[in-house]
């Protein structure tokens, strides 16, 4: 017999042996995810990373496609937001001010991937002011249209979240975004990307190409990941502890 007890998670399971307690998850997470497109298979590997992982570290998440289901009250209950490529538009009015509570109040943290940064008029969506400061006051300009091989620079070594990496690694076949500005003067940049690194190499660069950063003038624990753009990436180990690293920095003291 399995008995649940709502509210607590508490999980009773009648064996041969006696009852056996099983532990309430740690937390609840939300996985926005975009499916679909060039970015399928990073999505795809994501979620079975995090499938893996969530059941190791004993937290519970749930899946959605779109923000449509996204208010504050809705949001009470989730301690981490994970926003796996999907895009900075589409949202409703009101899930856009439940984001922005949950975000400027530091009602959880939050973990966004590639594009999340696809700031500006797409799909007759208008530019979300709010998410473009939260980025650094960004809008999207270009890409590496090739697919390159680039070499990540770690800046703020002592950051929780490169722990027991080095001071640099490559990431294969990415689609290294541009910005119309750079985001540094209004966020704090943890690891850039050397574009003279670029296999095949590009005209296209920033100069100072930030691909890792945090906005600590938000309450909310929040990292940004430039990189996300295929699953070969989570066979990357320096990536997998990078991501490791991270959701437990994230979620540390919820």
């Amino acid at each position: 017999m399995i008995k649940h007890l709502i509210g607590s998670f508490l999980i009773i399971l009648i064996c041969s042996g006696g009852p056996v307690l099983l532990a309430q998850p740690k937390f609840k997470a939300i996985v926005l995810t975009e499916h679909g497109g060039h970015h399928e298979s990073f999505v795809v590997a994501g979620l079975d990373w995090l499938k893996q992982y969530a059941k190791h570290e004993n937290f519970e998440y749930i899946e959605l496609n779109n923000p449509d289901t996204i208010t504050r009250e809705f949001l009470k209950d989730y301690k981490l937001f994970i926003q796996l490529n999907f895009p900075p538009y589409m949202w409703s009015d009101e899930s856009k001010a439940a984001f922005e509570d949950y975000i400027d109040n530091g009602k959880g943290s939050w973990i966004g991937f590639h594009h999340a940064s696809l700031l500006g008029e797409f799909d007759g969506y208008p530019m979300w002011p709010w998410f473009s400061d939260f980025l650094g006051g960004i809008r999207f300009k270009n890409y590496v249209a090739a697919r390159a091989d680039g070499e990540v620079y770690i800046e703020k070594k002592h950051h929780p979240v490169f722990a027991r990496l080095p001071s640099h690694f490559n990431l294969p076949g990415e689609e290294w975004y541009t910005f119309d500005k750079n985001p540094r003067e209004k966020v704090e940049v943890l690891a850039t990307v050397d574009e003279n690194s670029y296999k095949p190499a590009t005209d296209i660069k920033m100069g100072d190409h930030p691909v890792i950063w945090t906005n600590p003038k938000k309450k909310a624990k929040n990292i940004y990941f430039l990189f996300g753009h295929h699953g070969g990436l989570f066979e990357v180990k320096e990536f997998k502890q990078l991501l490791t690293n991270t959701m437990q920095w994230a979620v540390k003291g919820k």
